[in-house]
């Protein structure tokens, strides 16, 4: 007999192994809102799976053990995916603000530049 408890740990780490890593601005915000509640649903299980354990619940906890690395690439991917975006969003606006005053960023150190010619 295995808890109830290590089933909805499995059910929740399928789910978030399930979610796409997308790149649509549109989807972002409710791909970071599902992997935020799976990850609290993960959490509030984590302290009510406490030994002792029977010998079915040891062998599926360690297929959910195995299981773990997946998910840790999946969470990297997700920020690897954000962070990305991150520096597109600033690198656009550099462009932009450098477009706007393309002078910003030009070394004032006291010469003198004849623009009379």
């Amino acid at each position: 007999m295995i808890r109830p408890e290590l089933l909805q740990w499995k059910e929740a780490t399928d789910r978030l192994l399930a979610l796409p890593v997308t790149n649509d601005e549109t989807q972002r915000e409710a791909m970071i809102a599902s992997v935020e509640s799976i990850l609290d649903e993960r959490e509030q299980l984590q302290p009510r799976i406490q030994p002792p354990f029977s010998a079915d619940e040891e062998a599926y906890g360690k297929e959910l053990v195995a299981r773990e690395p997946k998910v840790a690439a999946k969470l990297e991917n997700y920020l690897t995916a954000i962070r990305k975006d991150l520096s597109a969003s600033q690198t656009k606006k550099d462009s932009v603000r450098s477009y706007v005053n393309p002078y910003s960023k030009v070394a004032r150190d006291g010469t003198f530049y004849d623009t009379k010619q």
